[in-house]
């Protein structure tokens, strides 16, 4: 190929107007334009069907991540709020502490709870904490296993799944 050649446009097609500058064959079924767009139109209607309906995926995820995001937020200021709470000893994680509220609204930890207290708290009580290893409070009366329960549901997940594939048959 000479430097000529590059630098030439491309021919065109130089036959008659009815004859296609490719081969076409007789056999093949003849189309109009007018098919043609349709099949387009209908291509695109799927695109934007598909694309539609991933989006909405997406949108409902992030909704599910704001919720989630709310729900650890909340959890964070409720702790933060606790951590806060006057509180004249050490506390140790896994210990059940009792909260009362002063009449100045300032928030205490007490060892003793409204029964030790012969049901007759000098402030109002509040509620029963336990902390966890990770320094989040939980209600008393809820066990949170000190972390330990998302790994054993984890743990309790994989062995069903793995008694079903054994044929039904627990070890």
């Amino acid at each position: 190929m000479s430097t000529d050649d590059a630098h030439r446009p491309p021919q065109r097609h130089a036959g008659p107007a009815h004859s296609a500058p490719y081969p076409v064959s007789r056999l093949a079924p003849s189309f109009s334009l007018t098919d043609l767009a349709s099949e387009i139109e209908q291509a695109d209607q799927m695109v934007s069907n598909r694309v539609n309906a991933q989006l909405e995926v997406i949108a409902e995820q992030v909704k599910a991540l704001q919720a989630q995001a709310r729900a650890i937020l909340e959890q964070a200021h409720a702790d933060q709020r606790l951590h806060h709470a006057r509180c004249a000893f050490r506390r140790i994680p896994g210990k059940v502490y009792h909260l009362y509220e002063q009449a100045d609204g300032e928030l205490v930890f007490s060892m003793l709870s409204p029964d030790d207290w012969r049901g007759q708290p000098p402030h109002r009580f509040v509620g029963s904490y336990r902390l966890g290893v990770d320094m989040r409070w939980a209600p008393a009366d809820t066990r949170s296993d000190d972390g330990n329960h998302g790994r054993d549901l984890i743990t309790r997940l994989l062995a069903a799944g793995s008694d079903d594939h054994s044929g039904g048959k627990a070890p």
